[in-house]
């Protein structure tokens, strides 16, 4: 992938040199909550035992830590105390300056989009941080989270140490230009659920999980939204890709659909125990996250990625 002309944006908190603070006093701040309920700390240290014992990286077994609903405000400590040496604006490092760029170029293509259907757009906020970190209304940020998005603070909260394990750990891409594209498509997935929250929907998501009869059906509705974040990042690539010609690089694409495979839930459920279950699945099969990244970038429009309609 070719950034070097990407716009640099400016809605980046760096708190990489905090050493892990930025999270104000000791307790609280592990609840996840989402939808029909949330992720306690006992689930956490479970699923981080089995990601260890079976060498999967417990983050990607921790489905509904990535969309975080924010439900109910946090202890104050952890929602009003901020950071002390948080650097804001522009990075100068090559993995903040790359980020910086992708954020600037989805926040472009995206305020087109709303532009042309008569609406503005406000991008979300990039926090970069090193193993934990003050998550705002969404609790405590961990690296054994993943990179996620937090809906009422508009910010995502990205470990950059995550990139490296998906090329080295889970083979997501090989080579600079295809690893710094799986770079762009997980920041455009966690952006489409930035746009998810500006339309609604993420709230939405969030009753209808609370009215749920059972835990499948609330993990079939999360699946939908990981699902069309996945298309929604393929949308951005096809605006961008229009926008400046060439910046898609040979192996690119191929790198986006190796990482939708190994984030896949049933790869990690097969790697982990053998067997699959499709009721707990939080984000997609392989097969499903590779279709609708593939639908997005093929047909380009928001309109395309009705995850919700189809009976996916």
């Amino acid at each position: 992938m070719r950034y070097d002309d990407f716009r640099r944006s400016d809605d980046i908190e760096d708190r990489r040199d905090d050493g892990g603070g930025g999270m104000g006093g000791g307790g609280g701040g592990f609840g996840l909550p989402m939808g029909g309920g949330g992720l306690g700390i006992g689930t956490i240290i479970v699923l981080g035992l089995i990601g260890y014992a079976f060498g999967i990286d417990p983050r990607l077994l921790i489905g509904g830590a990535e969309v975080l609903s924010g439900g109910g405000r946090a202890p104050s400590y952890q929602t009003d105390r901020q950071s002390t040496s948080a650097k804001r604006g522009a990075p100068t490092d090559e993995m903040g300056s790359m980020i910086s760029g992708i954020l600037g170029e989805i926040d472009d293509r995206w305020s087109e989009i709303f532009q042309a259907s008569g609406q503005t757009y406000t991008g979300p906020k990039i926090i970069l941080f090193r193993n934990a970190t003050n998550g705002g209304r969404c609790g405590m940020a961990q690296s054994a989270m993943g990179p996620f998005y937090c809906p009422p603070d508009k910010a995502i909260f990205l470990d950059t140490a995550f990139f490296r394990e998906v090329e080295t750990r889970f083979r997501g891409c090989s080579g600079k230009s295809a690893c710094n594209f799986t770079t762009a498509y997980i920041i455009a997935h966690e952006a489409g659920h930035h746009i998810q929250n500006v339309l609604g929907i993420i709230p939405r998501v969030n009753r209808l999980q609370q009215q749920a009869g059972s835990k499948a059906e609330a993990n079939a509705l999360q699946v939908k939204v990981e699902l069309q974040a996945d298309c929604l990042s393929g949308v951005w690539v096809n605006r961008e890709e229009k926008k400046r010609p060439g910046f898609i690089e040979p192996g690119d694409i191929e790198a986006a659909l190796t990482t939708a495979t190994a984030i896949g839930d049933d790869t990690l459920q097969r790697q982990a125990t053998g067997r699959v279950v499709p009721d707990s699945f939080t984000h997609g099969s392989a097969a499903q996250r590779k279709q609708w990244f593939m639908t997005g970038y093929q047909q380009g429009t928001v309109q395309a990625c009705n995850t919700f309609g189809n009976g996916t």
